[in-house]
């Protein structure tokens, strides 16, 4: 009858170490703390003395770092960039250990979590979880891990929706609320509604005016860069779409639309522009106005006939979206001829004259002409000065 002889294993499957081997392995700490509240910090401060002091303690562990994200959920590591840079330095053979709090504060996301951890395994690196006394390379460690990881995910979603059943309870009662360190023209008042800030509202009601005067977003943007003055994030570029934001905000008029976007999925915490897929809720007179309810309504008309199309009107010279194509319909804009020789000019022709199978039969004509041609009809008009002058009379009252 054979003898069979068995032959201990001798070194670990996943270190590739001798079993009975004393060697040091090279061990951090991650911490993480999801808000920036006060008592928050406390706990993040406590975590990050601990490890250290932990690792130090071991005759067993060389100390590496103590990682560390704060104010950052777990619902995803995109956006958690100590927990990168630990990864990053454990897949690099500078970590063979990694300890933390529990698989909570690793990731709430149970698929990041559980590849991170396959990830690290295959370069041999151990993650221990202190409270669940969870050991990866443990033969229950990955089974546990996805309980333990499903159930923190569970936990998130439960609190994303309490979060979101709440704002949407404020939003049905009427409570206003912007982010006010973003947001030009008003603070946060004592009873946490808005309150006008005369010198920022300076700056709105002097947005208004000049586009009502005729200036683009992007020309109003490029004056208040040039001028230095600051945007609503403080910072010292000024963008069209920052202007049109102002220009479209209801807020400004002493109004507020609620709900104006809302978050698609908890985990990646994406948001989307509100189409109707959740209730809305508008508050009439909520709050002292910058800008009078007829002089945002006027805006919100020229803002919709800038809007690009066949027809949109322009307002980048003196002329624009006043000169209309016989053939067509659509605005002549301006062109330039020979814009890097001698004989450079600025020439005005119809917008879409060489659109679709057949080119407009308009003529182009030059600045010169036209100006030429609105000084001719003015003096046709005052001919009837009187009645100009009466017409103006009453549109003015």
């Amino acid at each position: 009858m054979a003898k069979v002889i068995t032959i201990p294993a001798t070194r670990s499957r996943y270190t590739a170490a001798p079993i009975n081997s004393r060697k040091k392995r090279w061990v951090a700490g991650y911490a993480r703390v999801s808000t920036d509240h006060e008592e928050q910090q406390t706990s993040y401060e406590a975590q990050v003395d601990y490890y250290t002091s932990y690792i130090k303690g071991r005759e067993d562990c060389e100390f590496v770092s103590v990682y560390t994200d704060e104010g950052i959920s777990a619902t995803s590591t995109t956006k958690r960039d100590g927990f990168n840079k630990m990864v990053a330095d454990a897949l690099d053979g500078r970590i063979d250990l990694i300890i933390t709090k529990s698989v909570s504060r690793f990731a709430r996301n149970t698929v990041d979590s559980l590849t991170t951890i396959r990830k690290l395994k295959e370069h041999k690196v151990e993650c221990y979880f202190e409270k669940e006394n969870i050991w990866t390379f443990d033969s229950k460690g990955e089974l546990l891990l996805t309980i333990m990881s499903s159930l923190a995910q569970e936990e998130s979603r439960s609190i994303s929706e309490n979060c979101t059943w709440g704002q949407r309870k404020r939003f049905a009662d009427g409570k206003v609320t912007v982010p006010f360190k973003r947001f030009l023209g008003y603070d946060r008042g004592e009873d946490g509604n808005l309150v006008i800030n005369e010198e920022q509202a300076a700056v709105v009601r002097r947005i208004y005016g000049m586009f009502l005067q005729g200036r683009s977003p992007f020309a109003i943007a490029k004056a208040l860069t040039e001028e230095g003055i600051l945007t609503p994030g403080g910072k010292k570029n000024w963008s069209g779409s920052t202007i049109r934001s102002i220009l479209t905000n209801e807020k400004y008029k002493g109004d507020a639309l609620l709900q104006k976007v809302y978050t698609v999925d908890f985990l990646s915490k994406k948001k989307k522009v509100n189409e109707g897929e959740v209730p809305q809720y508008y508050v009439e007179h909520n709050h002292d106005a910058i800008i009078e309810p007829a002089v945002f309504e006027a805006v919100q008309k020229q803002m919709a006939v800038r809007q690009t199309g066949t027809n949109r009107q322009s307002s980048v010279g003196i002329f624009s979206s006043k000169i209309k194509c016989g053939d067509c319909g659509s605005w002549y804009g301006s062109k330039v001829w020979h814009s890097n020789d001698k004989y450079r000019r600025v020439i005005w022709q119809c917008n879409h004259k060489f659109d679709g199978g057949e080119k407009c039969c308009t003529p182009h004509f030059d600045e010169e002409t036209i100006k030429g041609l609105f000084i001719k009809a003015v003096n046709i008009l005052t001919t009837e000065k009187d009645e100009i002058a009466a017409n103006f009379q009453a549109i003015k009252e």
